[in-house]
């Protein structure tokens, strides 16, 4: 749990990950922004993630502290919570449907009115996707992010402000843990610190506070200098 990013794509995630040295990201920069990012980074490491990102590129780093160089800057900031749901068993929710490709353009425009976290074009494709329709409209989504070994992190929990407090969201929070926890895993989460609401539901579900984490983003520098590279280093080991 230490470092999520670097567990799911050096665990489970592993096929989606795109490697350079020893940062990790998933293939194609439209699936997850977190970064598998090494536990010790030196000066090399920040010129392989310059390298894979490009210029202007954005890294996002999730649940772990990080101290960028000079150059570097910081595009959002966010303190968080990460919870654990080792006690959570979950339960179906009748109408909620599994969404896929199909129902990104309505997911992008209820996460756009929303603002639950990163949700890109191809999140969809982690998997677990839920929603609940009113109307034909979508009006509430849940699902699955990053997996790490024995644990699903449940993300994209939102509800059309004109939808909330019929209970949605928690509603299809536990739908989720079901599935996760019908494959023999853990769910676990993170919400923004300042969502209390949101943490109450989550505890009111037997999710528990594990720590308080922080949430950055940073963008690439037009120009960073490339150390010299030995010819061979050991890979970046995943942390639960």
């Amino acid at each position: 749990m230490a470092n999520p990013g670097l567990a799911a794509l050096t665990g489970p995630d592993g096929h989606r990950a795109e490697r350079r040295g020893r940062v990790l990201r998933y293939a194609g920069g439209d699936v997850c922004p977190f970064l598998g990012w090494p536990d010790d980074p030196d000066e090399r490491d920040w010129a392989d993630l310059a390298a894979l990102l490009g210029p202007g590129g954005q890294a996002g780093f999730a649940a772990v502290d990080v101290a960028p160089p000079p150059g570097w800057e910081v595009a959002f900031r966010i303190r968080g919570v990460q919870m654990l749901g080792d006690g959570v068993a979950g339960a179906p929710a009748p109408e909620a449907v599994p969404l896929g490709a199909a129902d990104v353009p309505e997911m992008l425009d209820l996460v756009e009115r929303t603002r639950p976290g990163p949700f890109l074009e191809r999140t969809v494709e982690l998997g677990g996707y839920l929603g609940i329709r009113r109307g034909g409209a979508l009006v509430a989504m849940a699902g699955e992010r990053l997996h790490l070994p024995g644990w699903t992190e449940i993300s994209a929990v939102c509800t059309d402000p004109a939808f909330r407090g019929q209970g949605l969201a928690g509603r299809l929070v536990a739908a989720v843990a079901a599935g996760i926890r019908a494959r023999g895993g853990r769910p676990m989460l993170h919400a923004a610190g300042d969502n209390t609401g949101a943490i109450r539901l989550y505890e009111s579900m037997g999710f528990r506070l594990h720590r308080t984490v922080y949430f950055t983003g940073l963008i690439v520098p037009d120009a960073v200098a490339a150390p010299a590279r030995e010819q061979s280093r050991e890979p970046a080991e995943a942390t639960a």
